[in-house]
């Protein structure tokens, strides 16, 4: 397995640093200073400086006493970061509208080293739904979103993720996942059955930036409810349009969201969308 290329300039307190932010992050509960060091194999005394200089910066706080805990500020760092702010003020809209007509929730997710984050999320307007949450890390092959970027990223940008994806597991991917690629990127989008929850079907559609690759997806957990009135079919047709409307907004353009009938967007320009074949699996 090749491994990412080491640094030839160390930087041992930088790393460590690093190192117990990493950790945290795999961590819903915390961890006190005798598991942090244990995790990373390093003495109390080592990690002690760090976590005060953590918490002082506002990266990491205690709770629960004598527990460690991420905050939100490298997400809001995230948010802050010019490429995603623009996307996120351009996709809210969009997914307001869509999370309206469709009766369904949303989320938009981006492909960040070897996971996908959440990096907006809107509710269903009825009363009952799923949803994933804002700020949600996920693995990269259990989720849909991130397998749409993936297939509507360049080769090389694709096998570098994937790289630090089996660096990072210390795994192989799944030996079908270049054909599955490959259908996701002919069909346009992908549909399946959650990996996580009965009852959920995940259809996702990929959002284009200027470079005319993937830059995000847009992702319904569709759920389907006694008295619904949308179907899935006008689910499907719903989301490609936003899809669609988001990577013009950021200059991407729709050249891959396949064009059909009209469909009018309250609110927001309206355009051409496309309906895709259900292909369950």
């Amino acid at each position: 397995m090749k491994t990412l290329k080491s640094n030839s300039y160390a930087t041992p307190a930088l790393e460590k640093g690093l190192d117990i932010l990493e950790l945290l992050a795999r961590q819903s509960s915390g961890l006190t200073k005798s598991d942090i060091a244990r995790e990373l194999n390093r003495t109390v005394s080592e990690v002690f400086r760090m976590l005060v200089c953590l918490e002082t910066r506002g990266y990491i706080s205690q709770h629960d006493g004598d527990k460690y805990s991420l905050t939100l500020h490298l997400f809001r760092m995230v948010q802050e970061h010019p490429p995603t702010e623009r996307l996120q003020a351009e996709a809210l809209p969009v997914m307001h509208w869509l999370a309206q007509h469709a009766k369904q929730s949303c989320h938009m997710g981006v492909v960040e080293g070897w996971q996908v984050v959440i990096l907006a999320q809107v509710n269903s307007p009825t009363n009952s739904g799923f949803y994933v949450k804002l700020g949600s890390v996920i693995d990269l092959m259990e989720a849909a979103t991130g397998q749409v970027i993936l297939a509507h990223q360049p080769p090389e940008r694709r096998k570098q993720t994937l790289a630090q994806w089996q660096h990072e597991m210390g795994e192989d991917p799944p030996a079908d996942l270049p054909m599955h690629l490959a259908r996701i990127q002919k069909r346009g989008y992908e549909e399946r059955v959650s990996y996580q929850v009965r009852g959920v079907v995940n259809i996702s559609y990929p959002i284009f930036g200027s470079g005319g690759s993937a830059v995000g997806a847009l992702t319904v957990p569709y759920m389907q409810r006694h008295g619904d009135t949308v179907e899935m079919d006008e689910v499907r047709s719903l989301l490609q349009e936003a899809c669609s409307r988001i990577s013009l907004a950021i200059g991407g353009g729709g050249r891959q969201l396949r064009a059909e009938p009209e469909v009018e967007m309250k609110g927001v320009r309206k355009g051409r969308g496309a309906k895709g074949k259900a292909s369950l699996r």
